[in-house]
């Protein structure tokens, strides 16, 4: 899409062509976890704007449009038409647009005497963003409208249901089309997840039957993993397994996810947050937000977003030591090339050209790389440990495994709850849901009280109980106990999303997607992998409708409570 709708010509030495990336806030979402905008300019993109900003005309350069085929996108491109704005008009949308739509942007582009500057429109069926190698959420504009909470509202209308959907199928048929494979689909009975199986499996089916245009065949068929085996759509319902994204974790990628504000893989902190406080009587300085993009192109991250948190503080403490000793050769390295004082950006920039002169020019910027690496993960755990440590998140990891795996107790839930100095009210009231979801017969009325009394004490709300009290009622048989599953930190144990996979996998080798409607979270995730680790080389793909922490998933239970 970038190079113009065609295969970018691998090792040529020619410039590419300069070109503006025009995007929607849902194109932008899609775009920015999978290129950094060093990649964008090396592709030739020089400026990348929101459709909806205030754009200047910039006459004799073509335009790469990544938009959905809104109402409002649509005017805001036959604007762009009539104000002459580009060079010429490339139109990419990234889900299908329908005939009426594409008739206006004809009508604009004739009024406007600019039909032969609308060089192509493409359906790009993109609508899914893609965070991982094998993990992908629908969307994250608008996620409310596809969200658990606008799944499981009592009140719900059936057409808002239909739109619902519709909405979710959508993504997951552009999904498929990008894969190039057709799913075999499996899914429970009687929830939201078997509608959108039946409608995803008839939108499919429709597309197959016009055989000229499918999108399924011939040159559109991806080549590569998928072409030989059709991949098993394993289709789940949040509410099979409430607990897991209640959980505390104790992995790294998850606990970022958990306890700071990690969005679209970059992580956004307080710079210098909990450092030493200022001197008395002097004004608080103004906390800069830093973010940090955590990407496949991190060695580091890829190799341990999925072990346990020591695992990595240890492993950053190693990777300094590593880095100090090769300091000296930094300072060495900076000298022979008479930059002692210069900034590491601007040693950056240096032309390749005096890159040539020297090896030592080679190995620097290398350096320089790894040690950004380095303070990145340093500031990042750091910030993480302060969770644990004034939340006591360890303790909480630990009796929540053990009330997930039904083990033996060895301190009484009252007691951490009545604990001032054990987590927030979120903590308890995730803790005390999780108790909730896996006791086997719901606790007496009268500990039912005093469990409540202790929450209130501890500055809790409620809601979120209310609303799991009526889900237990509703969900007693079809969520996956986890019955007498001993399990202690290290022991690999299955989730119940992974159990599923796993009875429907059986003997068969087929790649596999899981896909839970009503949103998932990074534990489910890692969990899947682990798991796809030990059957050696089976291919798992996770995805979800939104992914969501426990703060933002207790929040739409409390909503859902208070109804």
């Amino acid at each position: 899409m970038l190079n113009f709708n065609a295969p970018p010509l691998k090792n040529t030495a020619a410039e590419p062509v300069w070109k503006v990336l025009i995007y929607d806030r849902f194109g932008q979402d899609i775009i920015s976890p999978l290129l950094s905008v060093k990649e964008l300019r090396d592709m030739g993109i020089t400026l990348h704007l929101l459709l909806h900003s205030d754009r200047d005309p910039i006459p004799d350069v073509p335009a790469i449009y990544f938009i959905m085929p809104t109402e409002e996108n649509i005017d805001r491109i036959c604007q762009d038409l009539r104000n002459q704005l580009y060079e010429s008009y490339f139109l990419n949308f990234i889900s299908a647009i329908s005939r009426s739509k594409l008739e206006d942007i004809a009508s604009a582009a004739l009024a406007a005497n600019a039909v032969s500057q609308v060089t192509k429109v493409y359906d790009q069926y993109l609508n899914f963003i893609t965070l991982e190698d094998d993990m992908f959420v629908l969307c994250h504009q608008n996620k409310e409208l596809i969200s658990y909470h606008a799944i499981n509202r009592a009140d719900i209308q059936d057409t808002d249901m239909e739109a619902i959907m519709d909405t979710i199928v959508d993504s997951l048929f552009c999904f498929f089309v990008t894969l190039g494979a057709v799913p075999i689909i499996r899914c429970p009975r009687g929830n939201a997840a078997e509608m959108v199986a039946v409608k995803l499996d008839k939108k499919l089916r429709e597309n197959l039957r016009d055989a000229r245009n499918s999108l399924f065949t011939g040159d559109n068929m991806a080549t590569g993993q998928f072409s030989f085996q059709r991949p098993l759509f394993v289709l789940a319902d949040r509410n099979v397994d409430m607990a897991t994204p209640l959980h505390h974790t104790w992995t790294y990628q998850a606990l970022i996810h958990d306890v700071l504000d990690f969005q679209l893989n970059r992580v956004a902190m307080e710079e210098g947050a909990g450092a030493e406080p200022s001197p008395a009587g002097a004004r608080p300085k103004k906390k800069n937000r830093k973010t940090y993009d955590l990407t496949a192109a991190d060695r580091f991250w890829q190799k341990h977003k999925g072990s346990p948190f020591p695992e990595v503080a240890e492993s950053v403490q190693e990777e300094l030591d590593t880095y100090r000793a090769q300091e000296d050769e930094v300072k060495r390295l900076k000298s022979i090339m008479g930059l002692e004082g210069e900034d590491e950006g601007a040693i950056s920039m240096l032309s390749d050209n005096t890159a040539k002169l020297t090896s030592a020019v080679s190995s620097l910027p290398e350096l320089l790389e790894k040690k950004r690496l380095i303070d990145l993960h340093t500031n990042v755990a750091t910030a993480v440990l302060d969770h644990i440590k004034s939340r006591k998140l360890d303790v909480y990891f630990e009796y929540e495994e053990k009330l997930m795996s039904k083990s033996t107790l060895d301190k009484s839930l009252l007691d951490i709850i009545s604990d001032p100095d054990a987590g927030t009210p979120e903590d308890k009231m995730r803790l005390f849901l999780i108790y909730y979801i896996a006791a086997l017969q719901a606790p007496s009325e009268s500990d039912l009280e005093q469990y409540k009394t202790a929450l209130l004490d501890a500055g809790c709300d409620l809601s979120p109980l209310n609303y799991i009290k009526q889900w237990k009622v509703m969900n007693t048989g079809s969520q996956f106990v986890m019955e007498g599953v001993k399990n202690l930190v290290l022991k690999q144990h299955n989730l119940p999303v992974t159990r599923i996979l796993d009875n429907l996998m059986e003997m068969k080798s087929n790649p596999a997607i899981v896909f839970v409607v009503g949103g998932g979270n990074y534990i489910e995730y890692q969990n899947l992998v682990d798991y796809a680790k030990v059957k050696q080389g089976k291919k798992v793909v996770y995805g979800c409708s939104e992914l969501f922490n426990a703060a933002q998933f207790i929040k739409q239970l409390s909503q859902l409570g208070q109804k």
